[in-house]
Protein backbone atom coordinates (compact mmCIF):
# COMPACT_ATOMS: atom_id res chain seq x y z
CA UNK A 1 0.00 0.00 0.00
CA UNK A 2 1.42 3.22 -1.01
CA UNK A 3 2.33 5.64 2.01
CA UNK A 4 0.09 8.51 2.82
CA UNK A 5 1.58 12.14 1.83
CA UNK A 6 -0.42 14.94 3.64
CA UNK A 7 -1.19 18.11 0.92
CA UNK A 8 0.71 20.45 3.67
CA UNK A 9 4.07 18.77 1.98
CA UNK A 10 6.30 20.19 5.48
CA UNK A 11 9.58 20.14 5.23
CA UNK A 12 9.84 16.36 6.95
CA UNK A 13 6.98 15.08 4.83
CA UNK A 14 9.15 14.64 1.45
CA UNK A 15 12.03 13.00 2.79
CA UNK A 16 9.72 10.49 5.02
CA UNK A 17 7.21 9.62 2.31
CA UNK A 18 10.16 8.81 -0.03
CA UNK A 19 11.38 6.54 2.75
CA UNK A 20 8.17 5.12 3.28
CA UNK A 21 7.91 4.15 -0.90
CA UNK A 22 11.07 2.45 -0.33
CA UNK A 23 9.98 -0.22 2.01
CA UNK A 24 6.90 -1.19 0.35
CA UNK A 25 7.61 -0.63 -3.70
CA UNK A 26 7.73 -3.85 -5.09
CA UNK A 27 9.66 -2.90 -8.57
CA UNK A 28 12.81 -3.02 -7.80
CA UNK A 29 13.41 0.58 -10.26
CA UNK A 30 11.04 2.17 -8.14
CA UNK A 31 12.53 0.60 -4.89
CA UNK A 32 16.34 2.18 -6.34
CA UNK A 33 14.50 5.24 -7.21
CA UNK A 34 12.37 6.08 -3.87
CA UNK A 35 15.79 4.74 -1.80
CA UNK A 36 17.66 7.30 -3.26
CA UNK A 37 15.09 10.57 -1.39
CA UNK A 38 15.51 13.61 -1.54
CA UNK A 39 18.06 16.42 0.38
CA UNK A 40 17.73 17.93 3.39
CA UNK A 41 14.95 20.90 3.29
CA UNK A 42 17.29 23.40 4.43
CA UNK A 43 19.94 22.33 1.57
CA UNK A 44 20.59 25.31 -0.66
CA UNK A 45 19.14 25.01 -4.13
CA UNK A 46 22.69 25.65 -5.68
CA UNK A 47 23.92 22.45 -3.77
CA UNK A 48 21.59 20.05 -5.46
CA UNK A 49 21.52 18.12 -8.23
CA UNK A 50 18.50 18.80 -11.14
CA UNK A 51 16.82 17.28 -13.79
CA UNK A 52 14.42 19.19 -16.08
CA UNK A 53 11.72 16.97 -17.06
CA UNK A 54 9.18 17.16 -19.55
CA UNK A 55 6.00 15.21 -21.10
CA UNK A 56 4.32 15.64 -24.23
CA UNK A 57 1.10 13.78 -24.49
CA UNK A 58 -2.11 13.37 -26.35
CA UNK A 59 -4.28 15.59 -24.43
CA UNK A 60 -4.78 17.13 -20.92
CA UNK A 61 -6.12 14.21 -19.15
CA UNK A 62 -4.08 11.72 -17.66
CA UNK A 63 -6.95 9.16 -17.45
CA UNK A 64 -8.13 9.37 -21.50
CA UNK A 65 -4.67 10.43 -22.85
CA UNK A 66 -1.49 9.55 -23.14
CA UNK A 67 2.44 10.27 -23.03
CA UNK A 68 3.66 10.49 -26.80
CA UNK A 69 7.40 11.74 -25.60
CA UNK A 70 10.26 12.45 -22.85
CA UNK A 71 12.50 15.19 -22.56
CA UNK A 72 14.79 14.83 -19.24
CA UNK A 73 17.94 17.21 -19.17
CA UNK A 74 20.32 17.14 -15.77
CA UNK A 75 21.42 20.66 -15.08
CA UNK A 76 23.01 22.58 -12.03
CA UNK A 77 22.32 26.44 -11.91
CA UNK A 78 25.61 27.20 -13.59
CA UNK A 79 25.35 25.06 -16.00
CA UNK A 80 23.46 22.23 -18.82
CA UNK A 81 25.39 19.48 -20.47
CA UNK A 82 23.40 19.08 -22.76
CA UNK A 83 25.48 15.91 -23.74
CA UNK A 84 23.77 13.96 -20.89
CA UNK A 85 20.64 14.52 -22.50
CA UNK A 86 17.81 12.09 -22.53
CA UNK A 87 14.94 12.02 -25.27
CA UNK A 88 12.55 8.90 -25.72
CA UNK A 89 9.59 8.88 -28.39
CA UNK A 90 6.84 5.98 -26.20
CA UNK A 91 3.76 4.67 -27.79
CA UNK A 92 1.01 6.02 -26.03
CA UNK A 93 -1.90 3.56 -25.29
CA UNK A 94 -4.80 5.44 -27.07
CA UNK A 95 -4.59 6.18 -30.70
CA UNK A 96 -2.66 9.18 -32.01
CA UNK A 97 -4.81 11.72 -33.53
CA UNK A 98 -4.09 13.80 -36.80
CA UNK A 99 -4.54 17.38 -33.82
CA UNK A 100 -1.39 15.64 -32.21
CA UNK A 101 0.84 14.68 -35.16
CA UNK A 102 -0.16 18.35 -35.55
CA UNK A 103 0.96 19.52 -32.53
CA UNK A 104 4.16 17.47 -31.72
CA UNK A 105 5.37 16.56 -35.27
CA UNK A 106 5.65 12.93 -34.41
CA UNK A 107 4.49 10.54 -36.75
CA UNK A 108 2.66 7.39 -36.93
CA UNK A 109 5.53 5.36 -38.56
CA UNK A 110 7.72 6.88 -35.40
CA UNK A 111 5.43 5.81 -32.91
CA UNK A 112 4.92 1.89 -34.77
CA UNK A 113 8.77 1.20 -33.69
CA UNK A 114 8.71 3.65 -30.44
CA UNK A 115 8.79 1.51 -27.14
CA UNK A 116 5.73 1.50 -24.88
CA UNK A 117 6.49 4.11 -21.87
CA UNK A 118 7.04 0.87 -19.56
CA UNK A 119 10.02 -0.71 -21.53
CA UNK A 120 11.67 3.03 -20.64
CA UNK A 121 10.12 3.79 -17.28
CA UNK A 122 13.27 2.26 -15.73
CA UNK A 123 16.11 3.96 -17.52
CA UNK A 124 13.97 7.18 -16.82
CA UNK A 125 13.79 6.42 -12.84
CA UNK A 126 17.64 6.49 -12.99
CA UNK A 127 17.84 9.71 -14.54
CA UNK A 128 15.77 11.01 -12.14
CA UNK A 129 17.01 9.65 -8.75
CA UNK A 130 18.42 11.32 -6.69
CA UNK A 131 17.69 14.79 -8.44
CA UNK A 132 15.22 17.59 -8.23
CA UNK A 133 13.11 17.37 -10.50
CA UNK A 134 11.98 21.10 -12.67
CA UNK A 135 9.03 20.98 -14.43
CA UNK A 136 7.10 23.94 -16.15
CA UNK A 137 3.47 22.84 -15.04
CA UNK A 138 3.40 19.73 -12.66
CA UNK A 139 -0.04 19.34 -12.97
CA UNK A 140 0.95 17.75 -16.11
CA UNK A 141 3.88 15.80 -15.26
CA UNK A 142 2.64 14.39 -11.87
CA UNK A 143 -0.65 12.64 -12.91
CA UNK A 144 0.25 11.38 -16.38
CA UNK A 145 3.57 10.16 -14.62
CA UNK A 146 1.57 8.30 -11.85
CA UNK A 147 -0.84 7.24 -14.15
CA UNK A 148 1.28 5.62 -16.27
CA UNK A 149 3.47 4.11 -13.71
CA UNK A 150 0.38 2.66 -11.81
CA UNK A 151 -0.92 1.07 -15.06
CA UNK A 152 2.17 -0.80 -16.00
CA UNK A 153 3.87 -1.79 -12.62
CA UNK A 154 0.82 -1.47 -9.88
CA UNK A 155 2.07 1.16 -7.91
CA UNK A 156 2.34 5.40 -7.65
CA UNK A 157 5.38 7.49 -8.35
CA UNK A 158 4.90 10.44 -6.78
CA UNK A 159 7.58 12.80 -5.25
CA UNK A 160 8.34 16.40 -5.47
CA UNK A 161 9.25 18.76 -7.82
CA UNK A 162 9.89 22.55 -8.71
CA UNK A 163 7.60 23.99 -10.65
CA UNK A 164 8.79 26.94 -12.80
CA UNK A 165 5.07 28.06 -13.48
CA UNK A 166 4.28 28.21 -9.92
CA UNK A 167 7.47 30.37 -9.13
CA UNK A 168 6.55 32.45 -11.96
CA UNK A 169 2.88 32.84 -10.69
CA UNK A 170 4.66 33.81 -6.97
CA UNK A 171 5.71 36.75 -9.15
CA UNK A 172 3.13 37.91 -11.42
CA UNK A 173 -0.35 36.41 -9.95
CA UNK A 174 0.01 36.94 -6.58
CA UNK A 175 1.49 40.80 -5.86
CA UNK A 176 -0.93 43.62 -4.91
CA UNK A 177 -0.25 44.92 -8.27
CA UNK A 178 -1.34 41.77 -9.75
CA UNK A 179 -4.61 42.51 -8.38
CA UNK A 180 -5.26 46.35 -9.08
CA UNK A 181 -4.22 44.56 -12.69
CA UNK A 182 -6.71 42.93 -12.91
CA UNK A 183 -9.06 44.93 -11.36
CA UNK A 184 -8.72 47.00 -13.69
CA UNK A 185 -9.47 45.05 -16.23
CA UNK A 186 -6.03 44.54 -17.93
CA UNK A 187 -5.07 41.06 -18.76
CA UNK A 188 -2.93 39.09 -16.06
CA UNK A 189 1.02 37.96 -17.54
CA UNK A 190 1.16 35.13 -19.12
CA UNK A 191 2.69 31.88 -17.33
CA UNK A 192 3.48 29.61 -20.38
CA UNK A 193 7.04 28.83 -20.82
CA UNK A 194 7.58 30.56 -24.06
CA UNK A 195 5.78 33.54 -22.39
CA UNK A 196 7.72 33.13 -19.52
CA UNK A 197 11.31 33.42 -20.90
CA UNK A 198 10.98 36.26 -22.56
CA UNK A 199 10.33 38.04 -19.58
CA UNK A 200 14.07 36.88 -18.51
CA UNK A 201 15.01 37.66 -22.30
CA UNK A 202 15.68 34.13 -22.94
CA UNK A 203 15.88 33.13 -26.86
CA UNK A 204 12.69 31.71 -28.50
CA UNK A 205 12.70 27.94 -29.00
CA UNK A 206 9.95 25.96 -31.31
CA UNK A 207 7.98 25.01 -28.43
CA UNK A 208 5.94 20.88 -27.85
CA UNK A 209 9.13 19.32 -28.08
CA UNK A 210 10.33 17.20 -25.23
CA UNK A 211 13.47 17.88 -25.19
CA UNK A 212 13.36 21.31 -26.31
CA UNK A 213 11.20 22.43 -23.58
CA UNK A 214 13.26 20.47 -20.43
CA UNK A 215 15.83 22.78 -21.83
CA UNK A 216 14.13 25.74 -21.50
CA UNK A 217 12.48 24.98 -18.18
CA UNK A 218 16.56 24.55 -16.89
CA UNK A 219 17.08 27.93 -18.34
CA UNK A 220 13.93 29.53 -17.27
CA UNK A 221 14.41 28.28 -13.92
CA UNK A 222 18.61 29.26 -13.63
CA UNK A 223 17.19 32.71 -14.44
CA UNK A 224 14.24 33.18 -11.57
CA UNK A 225 17.11 31.90 -9.58
CA UNK A 226 19.28 34.51 -10.15
CA UNK A 227 16.87 37.27 -10.68
CA UNK A 228 14.09 36.48 -7.69
CA UNK A 229 16.45 33.67 -5.28
CA UNK A 230 19.61 32.90 -4.90
CA UNK A 231 21.68 29.57 -4.72
CA UNK A 232 21.35 29.65 -0.96
CA UNK A 233 17.66 29.59 -1.00
CA UNK A 234 16.31 26.40 0.60
CA UNK A 235 15.16 23.89 -1.76
CA UNK A 236 11.84 23.44 0.66
CA UNK A 237 10.66 27.38 -0.74
CA UNK A 238 10.89 26.12 -3.88
CA UNK A 239 9.41 22.57 -4.29
CA UNK A 240 5.65 21.31 -3.75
Amino acid sequence: MTPFLSNKHDQTSWADYMASCAQVARNPGLQRFYAAGVPDPQTPIGEVPLVALDLETTGLDAVRHGIVSVGALPFTLERIPLAQSQYWVVQPRQPLSEESITFHHITHSEIEIAPDLGDILAELLEVLAGSLVVVHYRNIERPFLNRATRTRMGENLLFPMIDTMQLEARVHRKRRWAWLKRLSGRPSASLRLAESRERYHLPFYTGHHALLDALATAELFQAQIARHYSPQTPISDLWC
